[in-house]
């Protein structure tokens, strides 16, 4: 190709945006195109060397400066190279699509290279309370939900029980349409998912009278949960192929919010669990032992001489499960009761502590 002006060639000004320098590119390749009857390989090529060279900022500024000499710069610099339009690619070496795939994907409805996307049923989700308890310890639960499944009568073929499939009349037993589809760059040849046989090429003779052929149906259908220990509230569980299903097709995934139910007594932090406990002023001073309510059933907590109120104990391995059968601690907040109002006889023995220095 011979040395133009990247702006000259793309109709912009030198100052142009990068949003310019796309839309007169996508025009000029939309004119150009090696597909179309009125297209001209050469000048698209010209046009692509131009923009991958002024899409790119870095090339860009360097062009500015040192034009086309600049590293990287003339027929090498993001051009077509070996790409040849009858056949395809031919060792284009370090070639950059752009924003180029982004016109091919109009034509073939997701970009160039994409092949066919195979079916697949919808993905579906629910929500499951769950007791605080069951999300530390993990518990198993069944559910109804109603959803599109694969039939039990013809197990998903779609035929009445005994007969058999023939060939699909709609596509000749190819599982595929072929489509002509219209685009600013031309008309191409699409292939889409045949839908009266869903791309297996085969449809029943007779058809299953639950689903009619279809091979699925909307049922309520009974779904095994394991829910792990240590979920958090708010997590979700992914059940793959448990979601809807599809004639034809892979099955969608189930996704389920877990929601735990709040403990009156425990709160979680992490692998711990976090409580408070009153106890009595003479108890922090003097000591003593008080019996509590885990998860794992009573144990007795013994309080040192001297506590001081908002101090934690700690009892280990009474927390949440972790990995390699290990768990988390019981962390206990103290709380020292004062006694609001104190009797004559009471006083005394506090004025008497308040002698010796207490």
């Amino acid at each position: 190709m011979s040395k133009k002006d990247y702006y000259e060639v793309l109709g912009v000004s030198k100052t142009a945006t990068k949003d310019e320098i796309k839309k007169a590119f996508h025009k000029l390749a939309h004119k150009y195109h090696p597909d179309k009857n009125s297209g001209d390989d050469s000048k698209f090529k010209e046009a692509n060397e131009a923009y991958q060279t002024l899409s790119d900022e870095t090339k860009r500024a360097q062009y500015d400066q040192f034009g086309q000499s600049f590293p990287g710069g003339g027929a090498g610099a993001g051009g077509f190279g070996g790409f040849d339009f009858n056949g395809g690619f031919q060792g284009a070496q370090g070639f950059d699509m752009g924003d180029l795939n982004e016109i091919f994907s109009e034509f073939f409805g997701g970009g160039m290279g994409h092949g066919r996307q195979s079916r697949r049923g919808r993905d579906i989700s629910t929500e499951l309370s769950i007791s605080f308890y069951e999300s530390v310890f993990g518990v198993n639960r069944k559910i109804l939900i109603t959803k599109v499944s694969s039939c039990n009568t013809c197990e998903g073929s779609g035929a009445k029980k005994g007969t058999s499939t023939e060939t699909c009349k709609t596509c000749n037993g190819n599982g595929q349409i072929r489509e002509m589809k219209r685009s600013f760059l031309g008309t191409i040849s699409t292939n889409r998912v045949c839908d009266d046989c869903g791309g297996s090429g085969k449809v029943p003779k007779e058809k299953c009278a639950d689903c009619r052929g279809a091979g699925v149906r909307r049922r309520e259908e009974e779904v095994s949960i394991k829910i792990p220990s240590g979920i958090q509230n708010g997590e979700m569980i992914r059940m793959t192929g448990m979601g809807e299903a599809i004639s034809h097709g892979a099955t969608g995934d189930l996704y389920i919010k877990i929601n735990v139910t709040p403990h009156a007594t425990f709160t979680r932090e992490g692998s711990n669990l976090n409580m408070s406990l009153s106890i009595k002023l003479t108890d922090a001073l003097l000591g003593a032992d008080y019996k509590i309510e885990t998860l794992d059933g009573e144990v007795t907590l013994k309080i040192p001489e001297g506590i001081t109120h908002g101090e934690i104990l700690r009892i280990k391995e009474k927390g949440v499960p972790k990995s390699q059968g290990k768990r988390g601690d019981l962390h206990i907040k103290i709380l020292i009761k004062f006694p609001n109002k104190l009797n004559k006889k009471t006083r005394e023995k506090i004025e008497e502590l308040r002698q010796e220095g207490l």
